[in-house]
């Protein structure tokens, strides 16, 4: 009866042991499971994220191409990005006159306007492909001849006139205003007469081309 008993102990053990250690694996299990579920779950959150990161990077960019609009220049007032106001008229032939501080050029150019924001940039396409920023602007210049060619003034009642074109050629060809004017001078400090001067400014820097002045230019007492 006594082996019987303690036989009936050890199965009972035996069996509880048993049943323990099933559940402690089913522990584990459920654990790691909840683990994975945790890491999965996280996973799709940090992808949602990077995406909304670059779907607000992709906007950003698509603002800022849509700040630039480059067009063909027409009639209007403008600014550039120095903050100098210029004026611009369409005229017949497809000439376009170009206005600043009351000084005028005429150009037969393909100009076109680069707006951002409120700043405008002016460029000019010439014909050997090349396409440059129209950086100078007429006042400038016509003070820029005004010292070169020794003049009062620079303005139509002294036939001054201001025209952009192109010059050069080839590769060396580029955009430049051409000024032209009648000067008073005096022959051999005598003879009183005119004399017809020019110049040329490079228009995206701003310096002297080159000066042109009659053959007998030497015989006159010019004066400013």
């Amino acid at each position: 009866m006594k082996n019987e008993i303690i036989v009936l102990l050890c199965l009972v053990l035996c069996t509880s042991i048993i049943f323990a250690q099933q559940q402690g694996v089913q522990k584990q299990t459920i654990v790691s499971i909840g683990e994975n579920t945790s890491s999965e779950n996280n996973q799709p959150s940090a992808q949602i994220q990077t995406n909304t990161q670059t779907s607000e990077e992709n906007k950003g960019q698509t603002n800022q191409i849509q700040q630039t609009v480059t067009a063909k220049i027409r009639t209007g007032n403008y600014t550039t990005e120095t903050g100098e106001n210029i004026q611009i008229q369409e005229q017949k032939n497809n000439q376009i006159k170009i206005s600043s501080k009351e000084i005028s050029a005429n150009t037969n150019l393909n100009v076109t306007s680069e707006n951002e924001g409120e700043k405008t940039k002016l460029k000019l396409k010439l014909s050997n492909g090349m396409n440059i920023e129209l950086k100078i602007m007429p006042d400038t210049a016509s003070e820029t001849a005004i010292q070169a060619l020794k003049l009062n003034i620079c303005t139509e009642e002294n036939n001054c006139q201001i025209e952009l074109k192109e010059v050069g050629q080839g590769e060396q060809i580029q955009a430049a205003y051409e000024i032209k004017a009648q000067k008073q001078v005096k022959i051999l400090g005598i003879f009183q007469t005119q004399m017809q001067v020019q110049t040329q400014v490079n228009a995206e820097n701003g310096e002297l081309i080159k000066t042109e002045k009659p053959w007998w230019a030497f015989l006159v007492t010019e004066s400013e």
